[in-house]
């Protein structure tokens, strides 16, 4: 059995409990996809599946190696790939061509979503590191700038490492241990509690939660 799906992210909503609480909960595309390769221990050095998200977007342009290895599992080129380690120890279940879908999770289940978080260009110090900043009145004329960064006689150079302004955003992010609230598996979606990295639209690891 495959540890994890691959999906995209929808949106975000909130539902009420049985209790009577309002949950915030973001509704998560899942599957289906399909086992493009299988890679096994004996062949490979390890235990895992490449799976394909199949989408309704036909892949236009598709290479001929491209095309050669979804032929394998009878299944068309896919944008998202990616391989997850099996649960199984030694011969698996799992072969090439079989069907992942949401079946595999159930209620009140812990998942981990892989998501890449939104681009948000070049940013400063404060933005990107949560810097207090300086004072914003009496003319102090130092608002939101990262302030000294360095030594004037030794060593005299800027550390490796130092906090600073640039690039943030469009990083790899987990978020770890969300609960499942609603498996719906005629529209393959999963509604978790909580938000997940990346706009709508986003591309998505599920995994089973193992700890």
């Amino acid at each position: 059995m495959v540890s994890g799906i691959l999906g995209k992210k929808l949106g975000m909503t909130q539902i009420f409990m049985e209790d009577g609480r309002v949950v915030p909960v973001t509704v998560l595309q899942a599957g289906p996809c399909i086992v493009v390769q299988r890679k096994t221990a004996t062949a490979d050095g390890y235990e895992a599946a490449q799976l394909a998200l199949m989408e309704t977007r036909r892949v236009r342009g598709a290479s001929k190696p491209t095309l050669g290895h979804f032929k394998r599992s009878e299944a068309a080129p896919a944008r998202f790939l990616r391989e997850l380690p099996v649960m199984e120890q030694g011969e698996s279940e799992t072969k090439t061509g079989d069907a992942v879908n949401v079946s595999m999770f159930q209620l009140r289940e812990k998942v981990h979503v892989v998501g890449t978080s939104k681009g948000r260009g070049f940013a400063g110090v404060m933005k990107r590191h949560n810097f207090h900043g300086g004072q914003a009145t009496h003319g102090s004329m130092f608002h939101r700038a990262p302030g000294s960064i360095g030594q004037s006689a030794y060593p005299s150079r800027v550390f490796k490492g130092m906090k600073s302004a640039g690039h943030m955003g469009t990083d790899r992010v987990t978020v770890r241990n969300l609960e499942i609230v609603k498996v719906n598996e005629e529209d393959n979606q999963l509604w978790v509690k909580g938000s997940i990295p990346g706009p709508n639209g986003g591309y998505l690891i599920i995994r089973k939660a193992q700890k």
